[in-house]
This record gives structure tokens, sequence and C-alpha cells, in this order.
């Protein structure tokens, strides 16, 4: 028999050519101000490379551009931990209240359980004077992006 019809044929190993490769280079100098300046407006564009921001600049295709405001970064990141504190007092809550019932009498439990109603009915006014931030900031913010 025929050594290449016994053994399927083999391929190389590596990575899978491309349909068009790119081999031509061009070089471009920058002073200081103007490479923070590209740097900048690289990073603004989300794309993966610099050299795809480059030729998408130069032959004029469109790209996103991603502003990012550090202070609604920082609020969001707050929130994010208000939220899981939220979590974790109502967790708290529901053994607090077994545990009531379980080792005080009716009358004491409920005293203690009219504090802690006093508490969330505050926690609540809390909650919604965040949303109604949140909604102001959401509403100035949309301002901004598109003025």
């Amino acid at each position: 028999m025929n050594e290449q019809q016994q053994h399927p044929k083999r391929r190389k190993g590596g990575r899978t050519p491309k349909s068009a490769p790119a081999f031509h280079r061009e070089t471009v100098n920058l002073d200081a101000a103007q490479h923070a300046r590209f740097l900048t407006l690289y990073e603004q564009s989300g794309l993966s490379s610099k050299s795809k921001f480059i030729a998408a600049r130069i032959f004029g295709d469109s790209f996103r551009v991603i502003r990012t405001d550090r202070g609604t970064m920082e609020y969001v990141a707050r929130l994010t931990a208000l939220y899981q504190q939220y979590r974790a007092v109502g967790v708290n809550y529901n053994q607090a209240v077994k545990e009531l019932h379980v080792h005080f009498t009716e009358k004491k439990a409920l005293a203690l359980l009219y504090k802690l109603e006093k508490l969330t009915l505050e926690l609540v006014a809390l909650s919604r004077r965040i949303v109604g931030l949140s909604e102001e900031l959401k509403r100035h913010g949309g301002e901004n992006q598109h003025g």
C-alpha cells in the first residue's frame, strides 16, 4: 500500500494563515504633546490595537468613543457596595426576627421589633433619596454627553 493512503495528510501546527496579511509598515514621529493626545484618543476609541486605531483614522472608518467620568464610576462602585450591604442587612434582619421570637417574651419581642421597624423605615427613606440622586445624576449625565 501507499504510505499516503495509510496516513491522512498532516497539517503543520501553528496559527491559520491570514487571507490578506499586512506586510507594509509606516512610521510617524510625534512630539510629547501629540503622543499624549494620540494615546488619549486611542483609549477613548475602545479599539483593541493601536494599528487598528490608526488605520481607522487614516481611512475614515467610524468607531465609537468611550468617555468615562471618574465621579460617576465611583458613585456606581459605592452603590454596588451599598447594595451588597443591603443584602447582608436583609439576611441579618431575618435571623434577628427569628431569634427575638425564640429568646424573648412576645411583649419584649414586639417592643424590639418596633425599634427595628423604625430603623427600617429610615433605611427606606434613605434608599428613596439614593434613587432620586441616581435619577438626577442620570439626567445631568445625559445632558453632558449630548451637549
